[in-house]
């Protein structure tokens, strides 16, 4: 069946569908505020009038395109083009400033296919026997994942642990902001219609890592780049099999935290990518390296956000709940072609379920060479001179906050959290933890009340179901281990 899905996808307009799309997506994911999201829905209709492996198969090159790409502007610019790519800025942004944006892309690129690869794997080999335990999973297992991933908060404070903390309240009160997600009460909206919605991730994110690069260059002198781009050369990847080696561990790690956290509905890759390099960092030995400039950090992001892809697919097709929003997308796209994800879908469609397979493999090779013929063209950014990329750069984002919900209120909220990531900057407090706060911040309340309306106000069912209680196990001893650590540290 394998070998027939591959045929299929080898007919010459379906291959060329595959490729059209991952280019596409690469662009998407590649300039900030688009997404792999905005992708899909824009070729969704496309995919209508074709046959369904054929239309199936271009969404799947958009949905990977579209993940993979946000490593361009999150190395060479330090804007993640996509909620996926935020953690790759981290390490991506500081190799490119000491010229090795070649090096950065080369590991960004061979590590989004190995993530992809191996999600892949785990997709066709494991997913029926994943999706099982999968649904064993009630709103009490989900709300400790969500405070075992908040611990994470410590690794990512770069060394001030009450200011990481303070920074992730401040994420936790803008999620705040809008129509409470249970019994729908307006909170913080200050009378305002605009702020019933609440605060949209896409705005959060270009604001904080884009508008705040924008006026944080625009502070300093404009100075025309002189980097010599014709000169560029590259061996390879940029890496050597030495530095492979070195980061097997991190890469195992990262991937399995990838799956593990697309199969979860909802989630994605824009939480998987923070907490694998959260994790990669917390078990380096050199975290004084981490974002400096370290290939781990980069690995660990690359690796985790492209292997929730196929995580996210093991429920959708063999439940049929999607996992992020792009899945739901194809979830659409699948129904439209007369195809129902569920137990039943191996039984009653399985040449198109080998299909999604070879699609999947095919569009991940088709990332790997288009990425990497790529790498000089991309390199080339760095020669523009700031003057002429930042107010570029400043269009795009406000084209990519607007079109989310067509709303120009979240333009503002951009320049907004723009202004305050420049102010927060400058009082040494640290990004990421606020970005995590604001991402798992909905999650946390949601999954709780849910909870507690389940139990009549009970919390013992945390306790009680195994699940949870072995993650709010995990979640404790990570939060000793950190106090301990920071004492520790205050002490030297």
């Amino acid at each position: 069946m394998l070998l027939s899905a591959f045929a299929a996808v080898f007919q010459p307009m379906t291959f060329l569908l595959i490729c059209g799309g991952v280019i596409l997506g690469i662009i998407f994911g590649a300039i900030p505020g688009m997404s792999a999201t905005m992708a899909v829905a824009l070729c969704l209709p496309i995919s209508f009038g074709l046959e369904p492996v054929a239309g199936i198969s271009l969404l799947i090159g958009l949905y990977i395109g579209g993940i993979s790409g946000g490593l361009i502007s999150a190395i060479l610019l330090k804007i993640p083009g996509t909620p996926s790519s935020v953690a790759t800025t981290f390490d991506g942004g500081p190799m490119a400033e000491k010229g090795q944006a070649g090096k950065a892309l080369g590991i960004g690129i061979v590590y989004s296919f190995i993530g992809g690869m191996i999600s892949i794997l785990i997709l066709m080999v494991l997913a029926p026997q994943i999706a099982k335990i999968a649904l064993q999973f009630g709103p009490y297992e989900y709300f400790s994942v969500t405070i075992f991933s908040l611990t994470m908060v410590a690794a990512l404070s770069d060394g001030n642990l009450i200011k990481g903390i303070l920074s992730a309240l401040i994420g936790f009160a803008l999620a705040m902001i809008g129509v409470a997600p249970i019994d729908s009460v307006k909170r913080f909206t200050f009378g305002s219609n605009m702020l019933n919605n609440g605060l949209a991730l896409l705005s959060v994110m270009i604001g904080f890592y884009a508008i705040s690069e924008v006026i944080s260059e625009a502070g300093n002198k404009v100075k025309v780049s002189q980097n010599d781009v014709k000169s560029f050369k590259m061996k390879g990847f940029g890496f050597s099999m030495k530095e492979f080696g070195a980061e097997s561990v991190n890469m195992v790690r990262s991937a399995a935290i990838g799956v593990g956290i697309g199969i979860l509905p909802g989630i994605g890759g824009g939480t998987s990518n923070m907490i694998a390099y959260a994790v990669a960092k917390s078990q380096a030995k050199n975290k004084e390296e981490y974002g400096k400039g370290c290939m781990g950090g980069i690995v660990a992001s690359e690796t985790a956000n492209n292997a929730s892809i196929g995580g996210a697919l093991i429920p959708l097709l063999t439940l049929g709940i999607p996992g992020d929003t792009v899945t739901a997308m194809l979830l659409g796209g699948l129904m439209i072609h007369g195809i129902q994800p569920g137990p039943l879908l191996f039984q009653n469609n399985g040449n198109m379920v080998y299909a999604i397979f070879a699609a999947l493999i095919v569009a991940n090779i088709a990332m790997l060479v288009m990425e990497f013929l790529g790498i000089r063209v991309f390199v080339r950014l760095l020669s523009i001179p700031k003057n002429i990329l930042l107010p570029i750069i400043v269009c795009l984002c406000v084209v990519g906050a607007f079109a989310e919900n067509n709303r120009l209120f979240d333009v503002y909220a951009m320049v907004g959290c723009g202004i305050l990531a420049f102010v927060l900057q400058r009082l040494k407090f640290s990004i990421p933890p606020l970005i995590l706060g604001f991402i798992l911040a909905e999650y946390t309340e949601t999954y709780l009340r849910r909870a507690l309306s389940l139990s009549n106000g009970s919390i013992t069912p945390f306790f009680t179901r195994p699940i949870s209680l072995v993650f709010l196990m995990i979640a404790f001893v990570s939060i000793t281990f950190s106090i301990y650590k920071s004492i520790k540290n205050a002490k030297k």
